[in-house]
């Protein structure tokens, strides 16, 4: 089980959020590349970003700051990034400065023959983001409830040579209140495809509950405000995962 630090950038600054929304921001760092490296050094081995601005504005927004990152943790890890990804010149401009994987969200929601172009044009470096609250999927940097059921729609991708599938339930997001593991397991199931699960990761019981569901398909989670906020200790949590798995 792979636990994956998220740098949440607005406004050139590491923030967290509450359920999505903007005006909940709570400010953590003013240096994102000093924090990136902070993570690293307790033994992250994968950075999960997000342009939160870039997701409101449907273009990158923090690009710079993107790139100050990546120079400054080099290639010691992998690096993945969603936010504002509506075209294939943004996905190549950013994987020329060295991010890994780049993750399409409202894009794949409102044309998912983009998710199909983006994976023949960048094979192996795209994933796809669905956010959903109760059950329902959310674009627009979460602003909007779609018509979309989230395994229906996760099953349209299935066969385009994604990466996986990063599984927000934005009703726990940032609110500590546990992950939705239930939920998460069925979006597995459902489409085939590796899920990592995102929001609500609170402390070392949830890590307990994913890894026992890795071999169905849960191959890792994102970890935000509980890192930051210190109800988990990044390094111990990843230590339990792994022990676990032996």
């Amino acid at each position: 089980m792979l636990l994956i630090p998220a740098i949440d950038l607005k406004e050139g600054k590491c923030v967290r959020l509450k359920q999505g929304l903007m005006e909940e921001a709570t400010v953590f760092s003013d240096s994102p590349a000093q924090m990136a490296e902070h993570w690293v050094k307790q033994g992250a081995r994968r950075l999960h970003l997000v342009d939160l601005d870039g997701a409101f504005a449907g273009k990158p927004k923090n690009y710079e700051i993107i790139k100050e990152i990546l120079n400054t943790v080099g290639s010691s890890i992998p690096v993945q990034l969603g936010g504002g990804i509506r075209d294939l010149d943004i996905i190549e401009a950013y994987l020329e400065i060295g991010l890994t994987d780049v993750i399409i969200g409202t894009a794949a929601v409102k044309d998912p023959l983009f998710v199909r172009e983006a994976c023949k044009a960048f094979p192996k470096h795209i994933i796809v983001g669905l956010d959903a609250k109760e059950g329902m999927v959310a674009i627009d940097g979460w602003a909007k409830v779609t018509e979309h059921n989230v395994i229906d729609l996760g099953k349209r991708f299935a066969d385009d040579g994604i990466n996986s599938i990063i599984y927000t339930d934005i009703g726990r997001d940032g609110m500590m209140s546990g992950i939705n593991i239930d939920a998460t397991v069925k979006l597995a199931q459902g489409t085939g495809l590796p899920i990592i699960a995102s929001g609500g990761l609170t402390n070392l019981d949830d890590i307990r509950a994913l890894v026992v569901v890795e071999d169905q398909g849960v191959t890792g989670a994102i970890t935000g405000r509980a890192i930051y906020e210190g109800s988990i200790d990044f390094a111990q949590a990843q230590q339990l995962a792994d022990e676990l798995k032996k």
